[in-house]
């Protein structure tokens, strides 16, 4: 099988997108996937983005992601400011705002002038049930509006208590306050929390250095695909933890590796129930052509 695509990055988070729609994707297996995004044998990717039909009303698209690993999620708040890119570039829709079916969720998408895409996100999940979230006897504490956990039975290596604070963007994602950005051992703590039982579908781990109360740096490892260069639904997270900590203030300018994500929760006048908006980039940066091996 001949599979067409494009690579696309947002702040450096890079995507495969494929047109759903004029290919059959059907028969690919979880191995095929697995290829497509190894950056070694594939074309390489943190994740692949499929653009399909819907069958919802008032719907434009269905949007589906594949993690590097294979396993399809729930959210990619990077890749649907690639999804808006796409869809418009490959000439599938002319409009600047779009609504978008992806798992348990629509979103709506809108292309500014300037070349940057807003994503509506939603309204954060905080119950532990939906995130999801059983945190046992873990002893517990609270801040601000949202309690902290700490992972007992998580063998990092720190003298300190590590406590997090858990919610979901439409996946789910852990949120720790660390000193340095730099100076924390991502790759070291990552998998353990990202593994811990008390993440029953696994977990996206955050790593939040705060500047000032409108600015953070962010290093996020993420759940099937390992640390990325940013994670928007990760900045969204951490946004609103920092908020809810009371240690934060909307709009925030979210840091991470690849560039620069911005974040609106009107937390003070809406409360929880307001919607999480995320602006900031994306790219193309080839068109190819990729021969699918029998795996």
């Amino acid at each position: 099988m001949i599979l067409q695509f494009t690579k696309m990055h947002g702040c450096g988070n890079d995507f495969i997108v494929i047109d759903g729609i004029h290919q059959d994707l059907s028969q690919i297996s979880t191995a095929q996937w697995q290829f497509l995004a190894d950056r070694h044998f594939g074309i390489g990717a943190d994740q692949i983005l499929l653009v399909e039909n819907s069958s919802l009303k008032e719907v434009d698209f269905k949007y589906r992601i594949i993690n590097h690993d294979g396993t399809e999620v729930e959210q990619c708040g990077n890749g649907s400011r690639c999804f808006v890119r796409f869809v418009r570039e490959k000439a599938l829709s002319n409009k600047k705002l779009l609504r978008v079916e992806v798992r348990h969720a629509v979103l709506t998408l809108q292309e500014f002038d300037n070349g940057l895409v807003e994503v509506n996100m939603g309204k954060p999940i905080l119950t532990h049930n939906e995130i999801p979230f059983e945190p046992g006897h873990s002893p517990q504490k609270t801040s601000g509006h949202i309690n902290l956990y700490q992972l007992i039975d998580s063998p990092v290596p720190e003298k300190t208590p590590i406590w997090i604070s858990t919610l979901s963007m439409g996946n789910p994602h852990a949120v720790i306050i660390v000193d340095s950005c730099q100076d924390t051992p991502v790759l070291e703590y990552g998998p353990i929390i990202e593994h811990h039982p008390a993440f029953i579908k696994r977990v996206n781990v955050g790593f939040m250095e705060i500047l000032t109360r409108h600015e953070i740096n962010l290093r996020v490892f993420e759940r099937g695909s390992g640390e990325t260069l940013s994670c928007g639904t990760g900045a969204c997270a951490a946004a609103v933890s920092g908020i809810l900590q009371n240690l934060l203030e909307s709009p925030v300018t979210v840091n991470t590796r690849g560039g620069v994500l911005n974040i609106y929760w009107d937390f003070i006048n809406l409360g929880q129930s307001a919607e999480v908006f995320m602006t900031g980039p994306a790219k193309t940066v080839f068109d190819g052509k990729i021969s699918l091996p029998e795996i």
